[in-house]
């Protein structure tokens, strides 16, 4: 799964620059017109992904039909792109743009050489090639004995406190690792995959939201955990932002058994029952 990884990181590695390069573009449109620039740096925002529109739209007008692209000595721009830098800039944004769909393509050409995404992920709706290679290649199934393996290393199992686990001071644990100098050594830590644990929670999470709940068991999912939090005592007093981001962990969680049933399985190992079925007798049904 190494060279798998390479390419998932890869991938995310140049969306993370096409989006940095996008809000400077932007940003320098927006200076241009007199407005304050987003705070964003991760995300594109609304008003962002207009402006690149419209430099898209300009960027077409300014270079189709041209043989190579336009010197300098020849440009003339439009009332969007006035000069020759800002075309510089906008074609260089679009190589990345270009750069990172055809990572994500041929991402997905070779996911469906692994079992997983052939006889699961690829059916669950708002699971894509992105996210089911970042699944795949973050996730070693053969470590994961019980569905709870899979919370814990994606940050989604509960700390010693009762809350949900964090970087917090109070919800590091200890660990042993090998100094240089070849001697074991205790260092406290998180307890998660951190990149995981954003994909899954930031990404995925937002993705299974969108969909309908009648073609998506996840939002579904959703929906009656989150109307279940509202009719709660213990939740009542609680934001809607709170009560959204505990239905989303709990709609992940819901995921990563289903995935870690049919993963070991396909595997050929062992499947164990999660806590509530061991323990409470609940049955948790597979995803269909």
């Amino acid at each position: 799964m190494s060279n798998l990884k390479t390419i998932v990181r890869g991938a995310y590695d140049i969306q993370k620059n096409r989006i940095q390069t996008g809000n400077r573009l932007v940003g320098n449109f927006k200076a241009k017109l007199g407005q304050a620039p987003s705070e964003k740096e991760d995300t594109i925002d609304n008003d962002g992904q207009k402006i690149l529109a419209d430099l898209r739209r300009s960027h077409r007008l300014l270079t189709e039909g041209v043989a190579s692209f336009p010197r300098q000595s020849t440009f003339k721009g439009d009332e969007v792109i006035s000069d020759y830098t800002e075309l510089c800039l906008v074609d260089n944004y679009l190589e990345l743009e270009t750069q990172e769909k055809n990572h994500f393509k041929r991402l997905g050409n070779i996911l469906k050489g692994y079992p997983i995404y052939s006889e699961f992920l690829e059916g669950v709706r708002g699971v894509g090639p992105a996210m089911a290679g970042v699944i795949l290649s973050e996730i070693d199934i053969t470590k994961a004995e019980y569905p709870s393996s899979l919370h814990k290393y994606a940050g989604l199992d509960v700390a010693g406190d009762g809350q949900g686990r964090s970087r917090k001071k109070e919800h590091l644990e200890e660990s042993d690792y090998i100094d240089k100098d070849g001697v074991i050594q205790t260092k406290k830590g998180i307890t998660f995959n951190p990149f995981l644990k954003t994909k899954l929670v930031g990404v995925l999470g937002s993705s299974f939201v969108k969909q309908p709940a009648d073609k998506c068991k996840y939002r579904k999912v959703y929906d009656d955990y989150k109307h279940r939090l509202e009719h709660m005592d213990a939740h009542k007093e609680k934001s809607k932002g709170h009560r959204h981001n505990m239905a989303v962990r709990y709609m992940i969680k819901i995921f990563l058994i289903d995935l870690y049933n049919e993963w070991r399985s396909l595997e050929g190992l062992p499947v164990a029952p999660t806590y509530n079925e061991a323990k409470l007798g609940k049955v948790h049904k597979i995803a269909a």
